[in-house]
């Protein structure tokens, strides 16, 4: 093998020294080729040598490339064979990675194992976008990468990520993406079935979204997240409708006031609330019962969360019947799922009634309004 490096070194020299383009051409056609034939065998010492070698082969090579088909297309070969190559020349990869021209870099970034995360960090923070949709495309990425190639807020890499389920993405990548989603339809299906969404932006994502997007995300949803996103779905729904339309429960409160004073006021009869939907009635209902105030109890039912209603309804002596028709009665559309419901009614179950009277004692007091002097 010495004297085949020797030869090889020697062939380099001349090709330099003759500055013929037609000779470097050949010369890194033919060392590539040499290369591959036995890339698997070579020592680190051997990959060194064809490693000095190309570099400068190409160094000469690029300076032709500007004017030079034949020259360009022979860099675009070189990338192109030694993309999926393993032992490849770590700084002729490099060199390939960074060069202006998509067609020469592109089959590196989206194949190379030889570019480390520091080399796809600075690419993504100064090459164009091209650069960036073919790193975007490998088949592994780790959330250092992903946020570089996010922070420069190109739609595309955006749409190429979300789609790549090798790319791991951050809290604060996914923030990005969310907010782009905004305005983005095909975006914000594409983002909303990704498992590794974190909850609060799903639930963001969903809030911001249209109807047609929400049932596309919906019909698209895998068999594990369907559940979480069709809930997702409701309370977003049921939250956004009570903002938009403010709830004057003034009629509410005179009526079950009424029945309260006539002895109609029970538990078949907030029941009967619940099961109508009838959200007004439902609150001024349960705050008789539970001995509190609708003050207290309207946050409780806004609340995505099911652990505070579920204080009143205990103090109140309701059943499970009732407690989890109290439970969605919150959602003007949907309802919650199977699971969600029985993690309700086990929190339910342990709860006492001595520690719910507590609690619900503690945001009387807390929402009372403050006397000043």
């Amino acid at each position: 093998m010495l004297n085949a490096e020797q030869s090889i070194v020697n062939e380099v020299e001349q090709a330099i020294s003759l500055g013929s383009a037609e000779k470097s051409l050949e010369t890194v056609r033919r060392v590539t080729s040499l290369f591959l034939a036995s890339a698997g065998s070579f020592n680190s010492e051997q990959i060194e040598l064809f490693d000095n070698v190309l570099e400068r082969l190409i160094k000469t090579i690029e300076i032709r490339a500007i004017a030079d088909v034949s020259a360009r297309v022979a860099l675009v070969e070189t990338s192109l064979q030694l993309a999926g190559v393993a032992q490849a020349p770590p700084t002729v990869i490099r060199r390939l990675a960074r060069h202006d021209s998509i067609t020469v870099a592109g089959p590196v970034l989206s194949e190379s194992s030889r570019l480390s995360t520091e080399d796809l960090v600075e690419i993504a923070e100064t090459k164009s976008e091209q650069h960036l949709l073919a790193i975007s495309g490998r088949w592994w990425l780790t959330e250092i990468v992903t946020d570089a190639l996010l922070a420069r807020h190109y739609p595309a890499v955006s749409h190429r990520l979300v789609k790549n389920p090798g790319a791991r993405v951050s809290a604060s990548g996914f923030a990005i993406v969310v907010s782009q989603a905004e305005s983005d339809p095909e975006l914000a299906v594409d983002t909303g079935v990704r498992v590794d969404l974190p909850p609060e932006l799903r639930n963001q994502l969903l809030r911001n979204a249209t109807e047609a997007v929400r049932s596309r995300l919906l019909s698209r949803a895998p068999p594990h997240l369907f559940e979480e996103i069709r809930n997702s779905i409701a309370k977003v729904t049921a939250t956004v409708d009570r903002e938009m339309a403010p709830r004057d429960f003034t009629a509410a409160r005179q009526f079950v006031e009424i029945l309260n004073a006539s002895g109609k006021l029970n538990d078949a009869r907030l029941l009967a609330f619940a099961k109508a939907r009838k959200y007004e009635e439902t609150v001024a209902a349960l705050a008789v019962l539970s001995k509190s105030s609708i003050e207290v109890i309207r946050p409780l039912m806004q609340s995505l969360r099911d652990d505070g209603v579920l204080v009143p309804c205990k103090v109140a002596g309701l059943n499970w019947e009732i407690t989890s028709a109290i439970l969605e009665c919150r959602y003007s559309t949907g309802s919650m799922g199977p699971h969600e419901l029985v993690k309700a009614k086990g929190k339910f179950t342990k709860m006492t009634t001595e520690s719910a009277q507590r609690l619900l004692k503690f945001w009387q007091v807390r929402s009372a309004p403050t006397n000043s002097n």
